[in-house]
């Protein structure tokens, strides 16, 4: 996928009026024509209410079919609205990645009486109760769908935990009992043993689980024509399922079927054993890198740039890392707020359009709107995608040698006319770097791109080139045309 570029089409304030399937199949040709050759579409099934954003999964074989919990269509539309806006993003050569949520379960159909034990929230390996009868919303049997596509139904002993007793409407994280169980294993350490997260959490260790969502990863991605996965909450789930169920899809759909799993964790050692795990078959969002992109926005001169790739995953392992500046999650108001300054946006995204390594993500409410609120960055990220078509090609060389002023040159590939640039990013004064951009170019003239410099530059006869910053800026510098 030579340059290729994600983008993440949703965050959470999308209008509740199910609407947006029919808004991204109008967009497709534009998202091409600016070189998007992926999306990430939200969760596509069935949550617990019209407006749930997907994360509240109720029924995944419900896709905006049935009369479910008040609603055919999901906060997006209906299933059909969703197959001719794939239908028309594979028109255009996009690929559709879809978001998998697969950790839990909620807005169940009925309570079901077992017995389970409280432990601790901080360290969930500690039981703090002996086991007793709880009522839990465990049992789904979708009756809105009549058995159509699959007839599985879901009970308690499907489940590990849950966080609420309907009897006495007690909020607690509880384990249930039964025999062999436990919280999974090859989950994320933090708190102890991070299975649960939320909801009714599902038992990876259950043989009819696995095979259950086995089947319907491959029912999904076949229903859907789907290219790829986003697979939601990965630290949480048992990774020797995540292992088999993308053996499963790929068996079906072609090794060749994409998966990026959300593992959010800003410690490059665990991101690094969970590839290993999974043997390096699957892709993981560098939240390493994005970290390092926020603390660098709220410090601002203070920070040091050429702190900027430490311990990122796309430095580890650039074949497996999709880069990003921000997402659903890292936005003002969620869970894991982190948001990158509106100052350092321009920053980020010429760090990760331009670098030639990793595979960039690009944030929906970045891109075009929060709520009401149009993007301030659209432009930019336009001059950016552009920049990367043309001329983000070759090896690349790093300037990374001043705290305020950094940079690399992209050396070009002769296949593509006129490529290579020479890249700076400033978060304190006006700067300038002396970069070498090969002897091959020696006189050519350059200039940027961007057009917030108005002046030229003249490689000299040893290939460098002495390139201006504006400061708090970016600058991408170019070969002029003849």
């Amino acid at each position: 996928m030579k340059n290729g570029v994600m983008m993440q089409y949703f965050e959470w304030n999308i209008p509740d009026d199910g609407k947006f399937w029919e808004l991204l199949k109008k967009d497709a040709k534009h998202l091409h024509d600016i070189g998007i050759t992926a999306v990430w579409i939200p969760p596509a099934c069935k949550g617990t209410k019209s407006n749930d954003v997907g994360y509240g999964i109720y029924d995944l074989y419900d896709l905006g079919e049935f009369d479910q919990k008040g609603t055919v269509r999901t906060k997006y539309g209906t299933k059909n609205e969703l197959k001719e806006a794939i239908e028309e993003l594979h028109k255009y050569k996009i690929s559709v990645y879809f978001d998998a949520v697969m950790n839990h379960k909620a807005g169940a159909d009925y309570t079901e009486k077992f017995l389970a034990k409280e432990v601790d929230p901080n360290n969930r390996d500690k039981v703090v109760s002996e086991p007793y009868e709880i009522e839990g919303w465990t049992g789904f049997d979708f009756p809105g769908r009549k058995n159509k596509y699959c007839d599985f139904k879901w009970h308690y002993f499907h489940f590990t935990g849950t966080d609420y007793n309907q009897a006495n409407g007690k909020k607690a994280i509880y384990l249930i009992e039964g025999e062999g169980k436990s919280w999974g294993e090859g989950v994320d350490g933090e708190n102890g043993n991070y299975d649960y997260l939320m909801y009714a959490d599902i038992d990876f260790d259950h043989p009819d689980v696995v095979e259950h969502m086995k089947d319907w990863g491959r029912w999904v991605a076949k229903e859907l024509n789907l290219d790829g996965m986003r697979l939601d909450a990965i630290k949480h789930i048992n990774e020797g399922f995540i292992k088999e169920f993308l053996k499963a899809v790929r068996a079906e759909r072609g090794k060749d079927f994409y998966a990026v799993g959300e593992y959010w964790k800003q410690d490059i050692n665990s991101l690094n054993e969970y590839l290993s795990a999974l043997d390096y078959n699957i892709d993981l969002f560098d939240v390493t890198l994005h970290y390092n992109m926020y603390q660098a926005s709220t410090q601002g001169r203070d920070y040091d740039l050429r702190n900027l790739l430490s311990d990122a995953l796309v430095k580890l392992h650039p074949e497996l890392a999709v880069t990003f500046v921000d997402n659903h999650d890292s936005q003002w108001g969620s869970s894991l707020e982190s948001q990158v300054k509106s100052w350092f946006k321009p920053q980020a995204y010429a760090l990760i359009l331009l670098m030639k390594e990793g595979y960039p993500c690009i944030f929906y409410g970045d891109y075009y709107r929060i709520g009401d609120e149009e993007s301030p960055h659209r432009l930019i990220i336009d001059i950016l995608l552009n920049a990367r078509s043309k001329y983000a090609y070759g090896d690349q060389v790093d300037y990374f040698d001043h705290p305020n002023t950094v940079g690399f040159v992209r050396l070009g590939d002769k296949k593509y006319p006129n490529s290579g640039l020479a890249l700076l990013l400033s978060n304190g004064e006006n700067g300038n770097k002396v970069m070498n951009v090969g002897q091959n170019r020696k006189g050519e003239i350059w200039y940027e791109f961007t057009g917030n410099i108005k002046d030229e530059v003249t490689i000299d006869e040893n290939g460098n080139g002495n390139f201006l910053v504006e400061g708090g800026n970016i600058a991408v510098w170019v070969k002029k045309s003849e």
